[in-house]
């Protein structure tokens, strides 16, 4: 009786370390959390970016955005930060974004509609944590760049 005690004790606080270190691994990305676009925009636009753990080593991107009008739209997608073309729901501008991870701090994303790159994105994290800075070059459809923007999202949990 003692041995079963014994057993299940160590069986449980090893199950229970195995957990913590899967959460643990899984906080690690400092970009998981609420970003959200600092914008000179009036209300009621908005555009929130929620970054989630997804599959052990991977991240789900939620966008929820207003627009000016107040219409509310939703997009996602997963990545594993493997480079590799993964589906996008609810964007009629893009069918597919493959993210790649360049640095620590940078990750690059290419969204393609119809297998054809429409938009390229840098991503950089702020060495504290607070700030991500974006740069979207838009592609057209003869593969030269339409356009140039950038954007600043400040972390809110």
């Amino acid at each position: 009786m003692k041995f079963d005690r014994l057993a299940l004790t160590v069986g449980l606080t090893a199950a229970a370390a195995l957990l913590a270190a899967a959460v643990s691994a899984q906080d690690s990305n400092p970009r998981f959390g609420k970003w959200k676009l600092k914008s000179d925009a009036p209300p009621p636009a908005s555009n929130v970016m929620t970054y989630e753990p997804f599959n052990g080593k991977g991240m789900k991107i939620t966008i929820d955005a207003v627009n000016r009008e107040g219409v509310k739209s939703q997009w996602y997608y997963t990545t594993m930060f493997d480079g590799k073309d993964e589906p996008v729901t609810g964007n009629p501008g893009s069918d597919t974004a493959a993210v790649r991870i360049i640095t620590d701090r940078i990750n690059e994303i290419v969204y393609k509609k119809g297998g054809k790159v429409t938009q390229i994105l840098t991503n950089v994290l702020s060495p504290d944590g607070s700030t991500l800075g974006i740069v979207y070059m838009r592609e057209g459809p003869d593969g030269k760049t339409t356009g140039v923007t950038f954007a600043t999202y400040e972390r809110q949990q």
